[in-house]
């Protein structure tokens, strides 16, 4: 296409100081993404993107692909509701999965129970949340707009399938907490927003409400709240039973406290008799089920890997605690009561294992999986002998597995039917040394027979932060690159959760770099072991990982064929200000501590964009109502670049209208998105166009 005219984005004079450093924000006028200004500009970048988007010749020949592979039956794991069960189906192309109710596990025999697909016309109004009383009767469902992260409550009578009056608004990143006889439940809510501010206000002060079926939700009691620390993330949730309430209050993901009560029929609804469980300050606390009023929980309390104490709310001081499964040589990363028993899932070198223990920590047996993969959604019940959860690979599609507690034995329960063939997929885990000697795990996954001539185009993916850890999944997104030759990599930075608190905590704060560091040592290896070479790699990260690709490419500039840095978080001295950014000091620190500010700078991507250097092609993507990393940060970035740009290169924005961080979209749009995102890379890292590496 040659050099493109970028459209013009003025750059103000705004300077901030911090720590006695003058920091200026040219492009902070952005931050009013609906001002006539910002949709001048974006109209201008809209109108770039369909320019440039019509060069990407591969761009509809991988989305028929996608179409072709997206076609087939994917299904949700099953979930009691009473003595029946609920689970969803999407037939293939369908926007959204279809929520059934069956009196079986098995298909066949199933009913609609709730059809998002009748929502809106263009399948961006979105099933968000879904939660069901213990008694099976009533059903809370809630619906996202436009992909943004606020839901709206409504209560369905199972019995009538008729919905009741109620709609709650104001609600974000929760559910409902049932009562046990169904009366009500318990939800967080926010304060109303500005009008006009409801997808970049601050998300501070959330508070748990209670709401009894036939009030007026704006009556709702205020059960908990904590004003004088407005910024702690409080939740609510009930056991599988509806008698025991806890509340988590967190502020960032490295400590919690919980609160607990006993919703026994003495204690009034409105106000439950709340006492501390565990206070916050001592580490990360969850409880996944009651035995006898006794609270099992997982705790990474003095283990780094995590283990598992019972906790009598009664006498919930630590030294009363009963520690049953001590830490291993696995992170534990979930666990369910089922039968009797205890299924406890690990993550040993980023790969699952599922253990079945007694409910007093002897091990029983170990549940034999279809190979090294992930498994999620592990999901019993105390009641019922039976446990359910997900399985998948790089070459394993998703898998819906019934498992028996006692025995360790499990059977797939949903066919999977992909138009693709395994055997032509080879999935390897390498190590690799990172800048400061750390020892780095890598999946690689490519298209079996390639050759390490140095000239594969290779795709690196990555995310590096808040404790999540990356694992071997299916995706049939990838499968066009792997059929075209490229090769999928997918490193396991610090920051993450792969290997435990210190993995995680060595990749936060002041020590962030050494993600962006252990990035790029995954591209020079791969370089050095024949696999590709520079630029023939592109980058590919989304959210935190957007930040990540965004910073790997300006400190290394030169390694890099092609970017693609989607929904990011660009502008580090300011995230913390819009919706729910406070959360994520614990893991970046924050400009009112000197010495994070520092590092924050350092590798903040709208301040560390130098003019005159030529960066590699560059797409930043963003949703329009996108507010849990709000568009400013990608408009920003974008400006920054574009601007700074030398060369032909070209640094465009693709903005998804009525669209937020990615959830709740519609199958059409993620196919259309997803083309356009391989559609790049094709273009860019074709050996063919490529020069040779230059050393």
């Amino acid at each position: 296409m040659g050099a493109m005219k970028y459209p013009e984005a003025p750059r103000g004079d705004v300077v901030e100081t911090f720590h006695g450093v003058a920091v200026a924000d040219p492009y902070r006028w952005m931050e009013e993404t609906t001002s006539e200004a910002t949709q001048a500009w974006l109209d201008g970048q809209e109108a770039l993107w369909d320019e440039y988007a019509a060069s990407l010749s591969e761009r509809w020949a991988v989305a028929a692909r996608l179409r072709e592979l997206w076609d087939s039956p994917r299904y949700g794991l099953p979930r009691w509701v009473g003595d029946r069960y609920v689970f969803s189906i999407n037939s293939g192309l369908q926007p959204h999965s279809v929520v059934y109710l069956s009196d079986t596990d098995e298909l066949g025999g199933e009913i609609v129970l709730l059809d998002p697909n009748t929502f809106s016309e263009d399948g961006t109004v979105s099933l968000a949340g879904l939660g069901f009383s213990p008694d099976g009767r009533y059903m809370g469902w809630a619906v996202s707009d436009g992909g943004s992260d606020w839901r709206t409550w409504r209560v369905r009578d199972l019995e009538s399938g008729e919905d009741l009056p109620t709609q709650i608004r104001w609600s974000k990143f929760g559910g409902l907490a049932w009562r046990a006889d169904g009366t009500g439940f318990y939800y967080r809510r926010y304060d109303p927003p500005e009008a006009g501010r409801e997808y970049d206000a601050r998300n501070e002060l959330g508070r748990i409400h209670y709401h009894a079926l036939g009030s007026d939700p704006s009556d709702d009691p205020v059960v908990y709240e904590r004003p004088d620390d407005p910024k702690l993330f409080v939740g609510a949730g009930t056991d599988e039973t509806g008698r025991y309430l806890i509340v988590s209050e967190a502020k960032g993901n490295l400590t919690n406290g919980l609160l607990f009560a006993d919703l026994d029929a003495r204690e009034d609804s409105g106000s439950p008799h709340l006492r501390t469980l565990v206070p916050d300050g001592l580490a990360r606390f969850w409880v996944f089920g009651f035995i006898d009023g006794l609270a099992y929980t997982i705790t990474n309390d003095k283990a780094e890997r995590y283990r598992i104490v019972v906790i009598d709310p009664q006498a919930p001081d630590p030294e009363n605690w009963r520690g049953i499964v001590p830490e291993g040589d696995g992170v534990i990363q979930s666990a369910t009561l089922s039968g009797g028993q205890m299924i406890v899932q690990y993550l040993e070198n980023v790969v699952a294992r599922l253990a079945v223990y007694d409910l007093g920590g002897t091990p029983v047996t170990d549940v034999e999986l279809p190979g090294p993969g992930t498994v999620s959604g592990l999901r019993g019940r105390a009641d019922r002998d039976a446990f359910y959860f997900a399985f998948t690979s790089f070459n394993y599609p998703t898998t819906i597995f019934r498992g028996n507690p006692a025995t360790g034995a499990v059977e797939s329960i949903r066919p999977v039917g992909i138009d693709f063939d395994p055997k032509t997929i080879a999935v390897s885990q390498e190590f690799y040394e990172s800048r400061d000697g750390t020892r780095v795990p890598m999946f690689i996954v490519h298209r079996k027979g390639i050759e390490r001539d140095g000239n594969n185009p290779v795709v690196l993916y990555g995310y590096g932060g808040f404790n999540v850890s990356q694992t071997p999944r299916f995706s049939v997104s990838i499968l066009p690159w792997l059929e075209r030759g490229g090769i999928y990599a997918m490193p396991n930075l610090r920051g993450g959760g792969e290997f435990g608190r210190e993995w995680h905590q060595a990749g936060t704060r002041t020590r962030k770099q050494n993600t962006f560091d252990d990035f790029i040592a995954a591209a020079e290896w791969l370089i050095a072991e024949g696999y590709t070479r520079r630029g023939l790699i592109g980058t590919s990260g989304g959210s935190n990982g957007g930040l990540l690709t965004a910073a790997a490419m300006l400190q290394r500039p030169d390694l890099f064929g092609a970017v693609v840095s989607d929904v990011g978080v660009h502008d580090m001295l300011r995230y913390h200000r819009f919706t729910i950014g406070h959360q994520w000091a614990t893991d970046y620190g924050t400009v009112e501590n000197p010495e994070e500010f520092a590092a924050l700078l350092a590798y903040s991507p709208v301040h560390n964009v130098r003019q005159g250097i030529g960066y590699p092609p560059t797409l930043i993507t963003t949703g329009e109502f996108d507010d849990r990393v709000v568009p400013a940060h990608s408009f920003k970035f974008t400006a920054a670049l574009q601007w700074a740009q030398a060369g032909d290169n070209p640094v465009v924005l693709r903005v998804e209208r009525r669209a937020g961080h990615g959830a709740g979209r519609p199958v059409d749009t993620i196919i259309a998105k997803e083309a356009d995102r391989w559609a790049f890379f094709l273009k860019h890292l074709d050996p063919e166009r490529s020069g040779p590496d230059e050393t």
